[in-house]
């Protein structure tokens, strides 16, 4: 993991959240020949990644007024969803070993599979379970600056994601993803695909 921090002495925090870490196999790939070999992750990985790096430039030029935290999490897609095995690993070690023992962002938004070319981003069920304040907070936001068609108010799938142990260690934290990517777990999550 990677842990960025602006203002790091400030009690009142933000965290945001990606994972930089891609899958080592392409297991939706039909031809064995590719489904062996790595997801590029330029949207499952690299996208919510670019988002975390842009924040940095602009909390660099602007600084916050309040602390912003940007963490970046290892093995998240490591593993086996269906089992559980070796998935969100730095997310769990994050949740485990906070920076404080009283480690309590006012919010947290994880950034996942944010780079389709036309991104649909639906309230993920787990993030309105754990989170219910925080889904509005940031879709009003959105929808305020413009951005309604992306930031749409139907309901989503549940999602698991590394929001999951960041939420089950007491902090609030939602999901921004869009499950709608071609690509998902193939050779296709290209740089030309996002």
């Amino acid at each position: 993991n990677i842990l960025a921090r602006f203002r790091p002495a400030d009690p009142k925090r933000v965290l945001y959240v990606a994972h930089w870490d891609t899958r080592p196999i392409s297991d939706k790939e039909t031809d064995p020949a590719l489904a062996a070999l790595p997801v590029p992750g330029a949207n499952d990985g690299g996208s919510g990644v670019a988002i975390l790096l842009g924040v940095a430039d602009a909390l660099k030029k602007t600084p916050p007024g309040a602390g912003v935290d940007l963490l970046f999490v290892d093995g998240e897609d490591w593993g086996s969803f269906d089992t559980g095995d070796d998935v969100l690993i730095g997310a769990k070690y994050f949740a485990a070993h906070l920076p404080a023992p009283d480690y309590q962002p006012l919010f947290g938004v994880l950034w996942d599979m944010v780079g389709d070319a036309n991104p649909v981003f639906e309230q993920e069920a787990n993030s309105v379970q754990a989170a219910p304040e925080v889904v509005p907070r940031v879709w009003t936001t959105a929808q305020r600056m413009g951005h309604g068609a992306v930031f749409t108010n139907r309901a989503g799938l549940a999602i698991t994601d590394d929001h999951v142990p960041l939420n089950a260690a007491g902090l609030r934290v939602i999901d921004v993803i869009d499950l709608d990517y071609p690509w998902h777990h193939m050779n296709g999550d290209t740089p030309a695909n996002v």
